[in-house]
């Protein structure tokens, strides 16, 4: 079975505070604000290449040096799931659903690296 992927790629980066990294994304690369999710944290930004956003997580900690998580789109992250279990693919934990936006799993390369599925919820 092979993974069905969404031509989308978000980086996502932890950060201390949005509002100083949406300023400086939008002022230094010129990325365009897609959207900012104040529940939980987290905004969009779209890059100037199509299907490539970067993901900003706020954070209380940011580890020097920074840290991405490459977050691969897909059509269906039940499948991807499956997928990554035929395979033995360690997870952290179960599927997580943010509600009208995303449905979320996150999983490891063997060195432990962290990557991400995410099944977008927006309609549209």
């Amino acid at each position: 079975m092979a993974l069905d992927f969404v031509a989308e790629l978000t980086a996502s980066m932890a950060v201390t505070s949005l509002d100083r990294s949406i300023a400086w994304y939008q002022e230094v690369l010129g990325f365009t604000l897609l959207y900012r999710a104040e529940e939980i944290g987290w905004c969009e930004l779209a890059t100037h290449m199509p299907g490539v956003n970067v993901g900003l997580s706020e954070n209380r900690d940011v580890p020097q040096g920074g840290g991405a998580t490459n977050v691969w789109s897909v059509t269906n992250v039940e499948a991807a799931k499956a997928h990554l279990d035929t395979h033995g693919v360690q997870q952290d934990g179960e599927i997580q659903t943010i509600p009208g936006l995303v449905r979320l799993l996150t999983f490891y390369d063997p060195d432990g690296n962290a990557m991400m599925f995410a099944q977008s919820l927006v309609e549209g």
